[in-house]
């Protein structure tokens, strides 16, 4: 048992129930400025000034009660590391990779440097990674992998670590997005040009606010028109190719097979392009596909992909220069960036 422990609960743990300085402080029987001085100073200035035997005994506590710094508050005490961490699903994704050229390129301008950890969109590695980062003491965070609830961002904000969010919005956290619900109204505008009435919808993930207010801004615009997208041809999946074949499947094995298909990602709406050639159906003659992000490959496939462009890159830019703002003591606000529509073979013919 910890010295000067009841074996109840700690005293002064923090509302997330952590050990904190005050609790080592009072544990090993000295000042909570002893304390910082041997677990957040030198190694050599906490021992002149504490004494060997305390600092050692004061080491021990903390590794029994499990505290652990808050680098961004340290990093407060002393100075700025310069350093922004940059989270993200799956840095390999072109759309990704090219938002983090952006989010480098602005932080290099103001004098920090960026590095970027992925997560996988899986909870538990966001967590991970985000304590990952933080132990770097940086100055500030992009998350590029919020789900749309927000909880996990609220608690690293409410731990004072300024963060910003990019192509995805989440709560009321600052973000710097495309206007995607703009972006699924242009994708529904066209294929009503076209004259398509049955349509099949390729959604996403159904926690990334980027497929779920793509598809909102489509559905509207055909409600609009008097025309109602059922929710069977509404089909959740990945943002890769993969997931894209599979929707494109299910869809072509329904009831009443779509004449048009809008997936909010172009690599999923590639992933339909190879489903539907396997069906034996021409893309853009026998079935119109339209994507979103207009990736370099959109338009060098043999086929090109219809689709919503987004401003990446700029996206990108605008997360980081938020950021900074933050950094600044400045107030900021959510940021949406205009889609335009990119029309090509595969809805053309």
């Amino acid at each position: 048992m910890v010295e000067g422990s009841t074996g109840g609960q700690l005293p002064h743990i923090d509302a997330a129930g952590r050990a904190t300085l005050r609790t080592v402080a009072e544990l090993a029987g000295v000042h909570v400025s002893t304390v910082s001085r041997v677990l957040n100073g030198t190694m050599g200035t906490g021992v002149r000034m504490a004494g060997r035997e305390t600092a050692d005994r004061i080491r021990r506590i903390a590794e029994e009660v499990g505290y652990t710094p808050n680098p961004h508050a340290t990093s407060l005490r002393t100075q700025r590391s310069n350093l922004v961490g940059v989270l993200v699903p799956q840095l390999v994704d072109m759309v990704l990779a090219t938002i983090y050229e952006g989010i480098e390129e602005a932080c290099a301008a103001s004098g920090f440097s960026a590095f970027v950890a992925n997560t996988g969109d899986d909870p538990v590695a966001q967590r991970q990674r985000t304590e990952m980062v933080l132990a770097r003491r940086v100055d500030g965070m992009i998350f590029g992998d919020a789900h749309v609830d927000g909880s996990f961002l609220n608690e690293v904000a409410g731990r004072g670590v300024p963060l910003v969010l990019v192509s995805r919005r989440a709560g009321a956290h600052p973000s710097v997005t495309c206007d995607d619900y703009r972006g699924g109204q242009l994708a529904a505008e066209h294929l009503l040009q076209l004259g398509h009435r049955r349509v099949g919808v390729i959604a996403g993930e159904p926690y990334a606010s980027t497929g779920i207010d793509r598809t909102a801004g489509f559905r509207d615009t055909y409600a609009a028109a008097g025309i109602k997208v059922p929710a069977s041809r509404i089909l959740h999946s990945r943002f890769d190719t993969g997931g894209g074949r599979e929707a494109m499947q299910r869809l072509l094995a329904g009831r009443t097979r779509p004449t048009a298909v809008f997936a909010v990602n172009d690599f999923a709406a590639i992933g339909a392009m190879e489903a539907s050639r396997n069906a034996g159906l021409t893309v853009g003659t026998d079935i119109a596909i339209i994507g979103f992000n207009d990736v370099p490959l959109a338009g060098s496939l043999p086929i090109g992909l219809s689709t919503v462009r987004s401003p990446m890159h700029d996206m990108g830019v605008r997360a980081a220069q938020l950021l900074m703002k933050r950094l600044a003591g400045e107030d900021v606000e959510s940021e949406l960036l205009p889609p335009a529509l990119v029309a090509r073979a595969s809805t053309l013919g």
